[in-house]
């Protein structure tokens, strides 16, 4: 009987490949595929938040990271982005050879009795980590600011503090590293930090002189209508978000963003 169930979730597993054997082939550029990925990942965080599994603030944060990817994701397909679909005997083959070599690792190296790893461990892993965030904090201290190594140094920090949830020492990271020299991307994920913390003032600031030098990067635009709209000024965002969208060509893969950040105004 399990072998049976085995081999009807291998079928469904492979359906997709199966259906690529009679689909015509297509070709996809890489800024299609990542655009689609991104698509898919909004989607997959709004299924999160409507089951409880993420909450409000969570959900807002992994939402307006996936946007900032769109945004900064290239605005078309380039020709050396492109590749041929997969030839239908090699697809073939794949169908065949594909479960017969999971099968004959399971077989090796599979241990279907293997518990859970328990909490113990898990939070061992944690206090693990911590330590060794700990003594990034303590390197990245030593380290000259003002340098390029102690600038690099206070980004890797603010990435890592960002990706534990401690935004205000993020913050702090990333804005010890602008003060060694400004850089208008730098400044928007700082921005984009500032307005996760209901910094809007602060994030309004960073963007206004980050578009000084690039006036019509997507980015800082998008964010600095979304710092109005966290402020709760719903005009001036409407105004900056319709003005990048007229600007905007028709194929650029943010639109949807935007316009769906438009649909939430007031």
């Amino acid at each position: 009987m399990i072998w049976l169930l085995l081999g009807g979730l291998a079928v469904l597993a492979l359906a997709p490949l199966a259906y690529a054997l009679i689909r015509p082939a297509r070709l996809r550029g890489r800024a299609e595929a990542d655009l689609a990925l991104y698509q898919s990942q909004l989607a997959e965080l709004a299924r999160e938040a409507e089951s409880g599994r993420l909450d409000p603030t969570q959900y807002q944060a992994a939402k307006l990271e996936v946007q900032r990817r769109i945004l900064a994701a290239p605005g078309a397909t380039d020709a050396s982005d492109v590749r041929p679909g997969r030839t239908p005997a090699l697809l073939a083959a794949l169908v065949f050879l594909l479960p017969a070599a999971a099968l004959g690792l399971y077989l090796v190296r599979g241990t279907p009795d293997m518990p859970a790893v328990p909490f113990v461990e898990r939070q061992r892993m944690m206090e693990a980590e911590d330590r060794m965030l700990e003594t990034l904090r303590s390197r990245v201290a030593a380290l000259d600011p003002a340098s390029d190594v102690g600038r690099q140094g206070r980004i890797l920090l603010g990435n890592a503090e960002r990706s534990r949830g401690r935004l205000a020492e993020a913050a702090a990271a990333y804005r010890t590293a602008l003060e060694a020299r400004f850089d208008g991307e730098l400044a928007g994920d700082l921005a984009e930090l500032e307005i996760e913390r209901g910094e809007t003032e602060a994030a309004a600031a960073l963007i206004a002189r980050a578009l000084g030098s690039s006036p019509q990067e997507p980015r800082l635009r998008f964010l600095s209508g979304l710092a109005e709209a966290r402020a709760g000024r719903a005009e001036n965002a409407r105004r900056i978000w319709q003005a990048l969208l007229a600007e905007a060509p028709p194929e650029a893969p943010w639109r949807r963003v935007v316009e769906g950040q438009l649909q939430t105004l007031p």
